[in-house]
């Protein structure tokens, strides 16, 4: 019986998600014995500094992938979100998995119903700032790191008026009761690859029986999404959004881009077709970026 060692990160969220991949391969190979196992990243041990002063998002994967090079492990699951937007050939990404509401959501205190803005919003993303500032001009913002569950404990302790999150989380971890509202990507535009797992494995190895698990708009969408964000350099601190919507054979991307000489950002949008997912990232990322930066906003 072929076995397999999953990789996973410790928390409760990491492992709900890991264990979705797992049931999904046990349904389509049931001759597979599968294991997991857990660990603590860098990005999750280290809470007290925003991601961009220790290193970025490679933070939260970075003993994953040593533990599938040195064949400790043969697949990791990561939020795609969380990943690097530059990937090792030696450590590809074989399966996107269908995505999960990508929208990201607002979560009051529990028993609360309205949006109390004397208090801070509990955010560290530049990107979510940016656009909930339009909405709520007067709002001020405290950042926040750790899991899901910490965050929740402290918005509910007192400490902030409301916190920003991804659906997909909560969703997951069966907190849906907790999103006071949705904001629609024209609203808040997601960050790349937000409600993708993505299914990690070693170069030159035999995935075959990952791949009924692989999503096809999925994989063009993250595929465009990270395209744009790449091209602009973007990453956990940075700005940067990008969603794209799949429909019928065609994608149609929203982006968003941030002049950090100017302070300004500008949205755009731009449609083509799925084969041409790639191309149409970087497309409309040098779009954003020649309005911004020759024509200014």
């Amino acid at each position: 019986m072929k076995k397999v060692i999953v990789g996973s990160r410790e928390s409760k969220l990491a492992r709900m998600q890991s264990e979705m991949v797992i049931q999904e391969i046990r349904a389509c190979e049931s001759e597979i014995d599968i294991e997991m196992i857990t660990m603590k990243t860098t990005g999750d041990l280290i809470l007290d500094r925003s991601l961009d002063k220790i290193g970025g998002k490679g933070l939260f994967v970075k003993e994953l992938d040593r533990a599938l090079l040195l064949h400790e492990s043969d697949i990791s699951v990561h939020s795609l979100k969380d990943m690097p937007m530059e990937t090792s050939e030696e450590l590809p990404i074989i399966v996107y998995s269908k995505r999960e509401d990508p929208r990201d959501v607002l979560v009051l205190p529990r028993d609360k119903d309205t949006l109390d803005l004397s208090l801070p919003i509990g955010c560290s993303s530049l990107r979510r700032m940016l656009q909930f500032k339009d909405m709520y001009p007067e709002a001020e913002f405290k950042g926040i790191r750790g899991n899901v569950i910490t965050r929740l404990v402290k918005l509910d302790s007192g400490e902030y008026g409301a916190l920003i999150l991804a659906a997909a989380g909560l969703l997951r971890l069966g907190l849906g009761d907790r999103i006071s509202r949705v904001f629609q990507p024209e609203e808040m535009i997601p960050a790349a690859g937000q409600g993708i797992l993505a299914v990690q494995g070693r170069m030159g190895e035999d995935y075959s029986f990952l791949n009924r698990l692989d999503d096809k708009d999925a994989r063009a969408a993250a595929i465009c999404e990270r395209a744009f964000v790449r091209y602009l350099n973007g990453g956990c601190s940075s700005p940067v959004a990008a969603y794209a919507r799949i429909r019928d054979k065609k994608i149609c991307l929203l982006g968003l881009y941030y002049d950090e000489v100017r302070k300004v950002y500008k949205k755009g949008i731009l449609e083509g077709m799925i084969s041409e997912a790639e191309a149409l990232g970087i497309a409309l990322a040098r779009s954003l970026q020649d309005e911004c930066e020759n024509r200014g906003v």
